[in-house]
């Protein structure tokens, strides 16, 4: 009973905690000065112009963050406008250019262009761009003026199309100056109590979800099956939606709209500080927060499977992994002023690895530079096949990875969840393999514009492809839907339906390996513990009843499987590849041999 009271106080506090990190985002106000557009901005070329756009805000107090950022964009768009109107290339402009080429079968001289327009700073634009974007026509015959007539309008198009990202604010820019004007306008009882509110939210949640968690040791060790299925949290209640919804809430301001979580950036200002140097970003707060998750919950996957010194052991890996090579090693690595990189982090689960501005601060770096790209390209074609063979996907999947570490942590209640169906296993297999496709192709269309400088691979803008990929699967699938459904639909939904590079592993591992879950088929009582508690959605059981080795390529070799069988049917083991196929199977009292 005192555990009971104890754990429900401890419950109290996290959510109090959450709410208060929630409430923070709505305690701040903004007001836009011209310090706060020198710390934000800081080529002063850029700052003058966008002081000017933004001259009507000056002064002024925002109380909603909402507000601030929408009057922003407003006001850069007007800016936007006006831009278009000065530098825009008209059809007078075409038809002065036409008219320094009278007559018929006209060979074409961009050096006649600066005749065509006035020495204004608009005047010297359009000439600039005119010269620059018809070099390629230079001595090319037109039978007529409606010829050439034709190609400068679609060169006029482009032009026009461009002039934003020339020499206003494109959506993308605008997107990041609202972040960087709300973050530096911000004040409030948040930027003048950062400390307090630290301690008062994240400080109190850790404390909160440790004594709600400590109290287990009390109990005996592994999972009980106490009405797993009927609890609120855990069994797709109302406590489960509330949690996935805010999850999925998180995610999508994280990854689309940072300029309204600036409260929680100034929370570990000082911590960024130490570590990088630099002011937190909303990246910084993310990694600081997913690698608490991992330790906190770490701590209740040993407490709950302290019996088993696998689960001890793996569990400290990822604790280690994440919080040294997810978390330290590069934020100290932008203090020092060198390439920044997770050294763990395997293509093509990072798949910006080979992106042109990342081969490019490698190869500039010097020695660090060089080597991460070269530890890099070791790893993909020689760390992941040789480990795995020697030991599956398990190496990094349940030892290693931060997205398998926060499934296997702060997921774990949840890994009940996933679907055993045969049809899920269809779906997957066509899914997971289907975005290591993807993941394929978008590099190489990505090395092809790095060594080629042409954007154009078969038709298609290598470009566009990468920003697909980043906004579906970066995004949309690994972030969204990757952790926002773990209340939902397990806790390995992103690393069973999406993550390429378990699907690369899980190729080796399902034809070149030495590791397999082999099963003592004659001892299964068919309690179903293993399929229920599988997290890839593999149903042990149906194995298990026919003594079958598991070699799944999903297989993450978690070995919570193992664990709570309660006849010891089930065991990790790396043995001779040979011997993973063609294995006797149970039928009745008897076994057979299937030869594949």
């Amino acid at each position: 009973m005192k555990a009971s009271l104890f754990q429900k106080a401890g419950m109290g506090i996290f959510i109090i905690s959450s709410a208060l990190l929630i409430v923070l985002l709505f305690l701040n106000k903004y007001r836009l000065t011209d310090a706060a557009l020198e710390r934000a901005v800081t080529d002063p070329s850029e700052r003058k112009m966008l002081g000017t756009a933004l001259s009507p805000m000056k002064g002024i107090a925002y109380q909603s963050g909402y507000t601030f950022n929408e009057n922003i964009e407003e006001y850069l768009e007007r800016e936007n406008q006006h831009i278009s109107s000065k530098f825009e290339i008209t059809d007078m402009d075409i038809g002065n250019v036409i008219s320094q080429f009278p007559g018929q079968d006209i060979q074409y001289s961009n050096e006649k262009i600066t005749n065509a327009f006035d020495t204004t700073e608009t005047g010297r634009f359009k000439a600039r761009k005119l010269k620059d974007y018809t070099s390629w026509m230079n001595e090319r015959q037109y039978e007529s003026e409606q010829g050439l007539r034709e190609q400068l309008e679609n060169t006029r198009q482009n032009i026009n199309t461009s002039i934003i990202n020339d020499q206003g604010f494109s959506d993308y820019k605008i997107k990041a100056l609202k972040l960087a004007l709300t973050r530096h306008s911000s004040f409030g009882p948040v930027s003048e109590n950062t400390t307090l509110w630290l301690v008062l939210t994240i400080g109190l949640g850790i404390l909160g979800a440790l004594i709600f968690i400590l109290p287990k040791l009390k109990l005996l060790p592994g999972i009980k099956n106490d009405h797993v299925f009927h609890s609120a949290n855990t069994g797709r209640g109302w406590i489960g939606y509330i949690t996935g919804t805010l999850l999925i809430g998180f995610y999508v301001i994280l990854y689309w709209y940072p300029e309204y979580m600036t409260s929680w950036m100034l929370l570990v200002d000082p911590i960024s500080k130490v570590l990088n140097g630099h002011e937190a970003s909303q990246w910084f707060f993310y990694g600081f927060l997913y690698t608490l998750a991992i330790g906190v919950m770490g701590v209740r996957m040993i407490i709950k499977y302290r019996h088993s010194k696998y689960h001890i052991i793996r569990t400290l890996s990822v604790i280690f992994f994440q919080v040294a090579f997810a978390f330290l090693i590069p934020e100290i690595l932008i203090r020092l002023n060198q390439p920044s990189m997770d050294l763990k982090n395997i293509w093509p689960l990072n798949y910006t690895f080979f992106f042109d501005y990342n081969l490019s601060t490698l190869t500039s770096s010097g020695t660090i530079g060089i080597a991460m790209l070269v530890w890099g390209i070791i790893l993909i074609i020689i760390g992941v096949p040789v480990i795995t063979y020697f030991y599956g996907k398990r190496w990094y999947c349940s030892w290693v990875c931060g997205c398998g570490g926060l499934a296997e942590t702060l997921g774990d209640p949840y890994r009940q969840l996933s679907d055993k169906s045969l049809k899920a296993w269809q779906i997957e297999r066509w899914m997971v393999h289907g975005i290591l496709v993807f993941s394929v192709i978008m590099t190489i269309g990505v090395l092809y514009t790095y060594f080629t400088g042409s954007s154009m691979l078969l038709g298609i803008n290598t470009y566009d492809i990468r920003s697909v990929y980043g906004f579906l699967i970066g995004a949309a699938f690994a972030g969204v839907v990757g952790v926002g459904f773990y209340p939902f639909m397990g806790n390995r939904v992103w690393c069973r339906f999406g993550c390429p590079l378990a699907a690369y592993l899980g190729i080796v591992q399902r034809f070149k390996s030495r590791f397999r879950i082999t099963t003592n088929g004659g001892q299964c009582i068919s309690c179903g513990n293993c399929s229920t508690y599988c997290e890839m959605g593999i149903d042990v059981r149906w194995y298990a009843q026919r003594g079958q080795n598991i070699i799944r390529a999903s297989c993450v070799g978690c070995g919570v499987c193992s664990s709570v069988c309660p006849r010891g049917v089930l065991k990790l083991e790396n043995k001779d590849p040979k011997g993973r196929f063609g294995e006797p199977i149970l039928i009745g009292n008897d076994s057979a041999t299937i030869r594949s």
